[in-house]
């Protein structure tokens, strides 16, 4: 077994304290514990949305202590959000996060692409597709089982080797109540990896998440002060630093409607990661909302480039969820519908 502890971090939303979740985190604090995992809330994980919101400072020391403490051997993100950038002075400002962290396991997804890009700053390799709320504390009788695959895998061997398509995929979960306690999601078939254009097989090691979250670092319309501190600690790697990797995107459980989506691989386009990388992942939008629409803007924004556009990998807002490893090299092998990494 290779991980014995999990620290849980609210690094986003602070949903995770509020009444209205307890009975999530029961089953899913019991889940762990079924593993023989000892399950630590670091001290301000649980303080609620109000408190969490007003103090990234105490969210930022929370992330740190996890990183000192040699007991937790993964850091497990609670849920996303939409203001972790608000972390970077806290972390960057005298390289307290670069006089914490040592090497061990950092999962999360959605928002947590901001700490993904920060981790990476500091040279850490981190896990990307899965969250506490979302995934462990699931409300049906167990985990569902391709999620539940990948997350043994990692907390049993420390990494993951290869990913798969999932057959299925499921209607999202509207009612998150006590009601909703035993209760099955509903599953359709599931395509496999697409192979929008290009080769079908490539190499590189990934990086990147949220689409969503990635335009904030662009854009000021949620927050008027993302670019800018984005910019001055210089969070989103540059150019050369993409040279040889492969774009990780996929979209929120927001949906970005058709035109919105265009402008968003317009300002990555912009920045010039289309000419450097070797190929582009997008995960499966939630509930296949806008499923051929983001697939067309994709090849028209994309068509004068030579890469490789694989569309419909099982990662970020659809159920179910892979985990990917960022900063391991990896082979994509759309022909044999697998995608390998290699340590």
């Amino acid at each position: 077994m290779k991980v014995k502890k999990i620290g849980i971090v609210s690094l986003s939303s602070g949903v995770l304290g509020e009444d209205f979740v307890k009975h999530e985190v029961k089953i899913g604090v019991e889940r762990l514990k079924q593993y023989g995992i000892e399950v630590d809330f670091l001290p301000h994980a649980l303080k609620g949305m109000d408190f969490i919101r007003e103090h990234p400072e105490c969210r930022a020391m929370d992330l740190l202590s996890a990183f000192k403490d040699d007991s937790i051997d993964m850091i497990l993100c609670a849920i996303g959000g939409d203001d972790t950038y608000r972390l970077l002075p806290y972390l960057f400002e005298n390289n307290e996060l670069a006089n914490a962290v040592k090497q061990k396991i950092f999962l999360g997804f959605s928002d947590t692409t901001f700490n993904h890009f920060m981790l990476n700053k500091v040279g850490i390799k981190t896990f990307y597709g899965q969250s506490f709320l979302s995934d462990i504390c699931e409300l049906a009788n167990e985990m569902l089982p391709y999620t539940r695959k990948y997350f043994e895998e990692l907390i049993f061997t420390g990494r993951i080797k290869e990913i798969r398509p999932s057959d299925i995929h499921y209607k999202e979960r509207e009612d998150f109540s006590e009601n909703g306690i035993g209760v099955d999601m509903e599953s359709y078939p599931n395509k496999g990896f697409e192979l929008l254009k290009g080769e079908a097989v490539f190499g590189g090691k990934i990086l990147g998440g949220c689409i969503d979250s990635i335009y904030d670092i662009f854009d000021n319309t949620r927050y008027e002060d993302t670019v800018s501190l984005c910019k001055k600690y210089d969070i989103f790697p540059k150019l050369e630093e993409w040279k040889g990797k492969i774009l990780l995107l996929e979209t929120s459980e927001e949906k970005p409607e058709p035109e919105l989506f265009r402008k968003m691989i317009g300002h990555l386009k912009q920045y010039g990661i289309f000419d450097v990388v070797t190929g582009v992942l997008v995960g499966k939008p939630q509930d296949e909302i806008y499923y051929g629409e983001y697939k067309d803007i994709l090849l028209e924004e994309l068509s004068y480039k030579d890469l490789s556009l694989v569309y419909n990998i099982n990662i970020g807002h659809a159920t179910p969820r892979c985990i990917m490893p960022f900063g391991v090299d990896a082979e994509v092998d759309v022909k044999n519908q697998v995608i390998r990494f290699i340590e």
